[in-house]
């Protein structure tokens, strides 16, 4: 196993600077998602790992090496695609043994290593197949095979499970969290999906214009989002942002959202305001309780899902999205009382988009899965 580094690395071309200024530490067996929208930077810092772009600027380890200078062949990593690259003319065992042919493997010792990978990736029985007799799935079980079989140090991933349907998408995810808990291996996945991300990641670096935005748990990430655009792109249906105003009275933060005033705990915030504080609050759509409280909100648009339903509803001059269980009854144009847990209220500074929570009665648990 083996740790990744990138200090102060800076990518541009030409004039235009993709990647300003990136540290990030990879722990030796994590497997952490760079995440973010399209032209985040994800993928260009993929690339300068795997040494098909050179960095501009800093420098990026692989364990105690150095690798800026090194070709991607020298540095001990294997890359899987968004596209499986398979040969067609060949067969699955031949797809998975060809980096071995080319590192110059001993032709008897390729055999037992092909269906080592292949056991590990239930391709057994599949070995004699050609590409296009295998499913999107199956075929991009090759793609691992062929990366797997070379035995890296460092597994890098680019947005391997795009192409594949919904339902395998979800499947592919739960073998690759069992691939990593079986090898232990770095991993270093792209994606733009949270899902993805929040269901296999030890860590998320979350990115935006080449700047990395947080890089914690997926917990954390959810929990205790670091600015405005962590708590924007985080979750689905995705937090409510509205700006507002905070001010101290008798030792207590009050919150005014337009109409609306909220008197928050004592310790919610990490600074007092003095006078007034211009802030951004975001607020999970699960954090907000539909038939009880003193506000009263008009429902726009209700969305069942089965399980269920998401509500759009305006309370004052704000609109709140809202997560109500799918045995809820609802109908869009009703009045209905509303609150939120003060508690969990995020506050932002609406100037700089940094977190302005003390977080002292943060939730600690993944809201989506435990990481053993």
């Amino acid at each position: 196993m083996v740790t990744v580094t990138f200090d102060k690395v800076r990518k541009a071309f030409g004039e235009a600077v993709a990647i300003p200024s990136l540290d990030l530490a990879i722990a030796s067996g994590e497997f952490v998602s760079l995440l973010g929208p399209s032209g985040c930077g994800k993928t260009t810092t993929l690339r300068m790992l795997a040494g098909l772009e050179q960095p501009t600027a800093g420098e990026i380890m692989i364990g105690e090496r150095t690798v800026n200078n090194l070709a991607p062949s020298e540095r001990d990593i294997a890359m899987v695609f968004q596209s499986y690259a398979l040969y067609p003319h060949m067969s699955v065992r031949e797809n998975i043994a060809y980096p071995l042919r080319k590192r110059g493997v001993p032709k008897a010792d390729r055999p037992a290593m092909v269906q080592a990978a292949a056991d590990l990736l239930q391709l057994g029985p599949l070995l004699d197949r050609k590409p296009r007799q295998l499913s999107g799935g199956q075929q991009q079980r090759v793609a691992l095979g062929r990366a797997l079989v070379r035995e890296p140090k460092v597994f890098l991933l680019d947005e391997p499970l795009s192409n594949l349907d919904a339902k395998l998408r979800a499947h592919m995810r739960a073998e690759l969290i069992e691939l990593h808990r079986r090898l232990g291996k770095t991993m270093v996945y792209v994606t733009h999906d949270q899902l993805e991300a929040m269901t296999m990641s030890t860590r998320i670096a979350v990115m935006q214009g080449g700047e990395l935005q947080q890089f914690a748990t997926p917990a954390e990430i959810y929990h205790r989002p670091a600015n405005t655009f962590v708590a924007g792109f985080i979750g689905t249906p995705s937090m409510t942002l509205a700006d507002g105003e905070i001010t101290m009275d008798q030792g207590r933060p009050v919150l005014k959202l337009g109409t609306l005033s909220l008197e928050l705990p004592a310790d919610h915030l990490s600074e007092r305001p003095e006078g007034t504080r211009r802030v951004t609050v975001a607020v999970r759509p699960e954090d907000i309780l539909v038939g009880t409280g003193s506000f009263r909100a008009n429902v726009r648009l209700v969305e069942p899902t089965g399980h269920e339903s998401i509500v759009l509803v305006n309370a004052g001059d704000v609109g709140f999205t809202v997560r109500v269980a799918g045995d809820t009854v609802l109908k869009a144009g009703e009045t209905i009382p509303l609150d939120l847990r003060r508690e969990r209220i995020h506050v932002f500074d609406r100037e700089s988009g940094r977190r302005l929570n003390a977080d002292l009665a943060a939730a600690t648990a993944d809201p989506v899965r435990s990481r053993a």
